[in-house]
């Protein structure tokens, strides 16, 4: 195995078996935690995030295909292509993503951290990675957020491509919308995107 990132929860390892190539997501122990609460929380993030990608696969969300789940781990298949964050942004990748969350929250589930960082795009298609921040919820302020992270992370052209589809495939969308503008008005949460 070979470590190619590593975040706050999680190691993210590359490995061969069969002659394939995989992808291994481990939640690493936290010392600072007791030990017992350690394991659970792992064990319970770990599932749940396997779940999530079960999940939007069956209902026609591109996510990497679930391989195997360990106690503290998912292997997955290996992605070929980029992180959104790292090509060229184009407003018809962002249609995609658009129609990609409507249907995502159309079947209650938020992604919890929607960035660029956590699109992939293999073959000109976005593919949603990293749910170890979603939750299955139909609450309009959580699906606001997942607009709101990705609008503060994007020129408005881009976000606006996003949220067009958005609107035009989500049965809620327009809930959603107003949401987000409630939230935005929040002090926290002003509107800082990139123009």
């Amino acid at each position: 195995m070979k470590l190619i990132a590593k975040g706050a929860e999680a190691c993210i390892y590359s490995l061969s078996a069969f002659g394939k190539e995989f992808v291994l997501k481990r939640r690493e122990r936290k010392d600072y935690r007791v030990p017992e609460l350690d394991l659970r929380l792992r064990a319970e993030r770990t599932r749940s995030e396997a779940r999530t990608m079960l999940r939007l696969h069956a209902i026609g969300v591109r996510v990497p295909g679930l391989i195997a789940l360990g106690k503290f781990s998912i292997c997955m298949e290996k992605l070929e292509g980029m992180l959104l964050k790292d090509t060229q942004k184009t407003g018809g990748i962002f249609t995609e993503v658009g129609k990609a969350l409507a249907l995502m929250h159309d079947n209650g589930t938020v992604h919890g951290d929607l960035t660029p960082a956590n699109v992939m795009i293999c073959n000109s298609l976005p593919y949603l990675i990293d749910f170890g921040l979603s939750s299955f919820t139909n609450g309009a302020e959580d699906k606001a957020m997942d607009l709101l992270l990705m609008k503060r992370a994007v020129s408005s052209r881009l976000y606006k491509s996003l949220e067009e589809a958005y609107l035009t495939n989500s049965r809620t969308g327009k809930e959603v919308i107003l949401r987000l503008a409630d939230v935005e008005k929040r002090g926290r949460y002003q509107n800082r995107n990139l123009e």
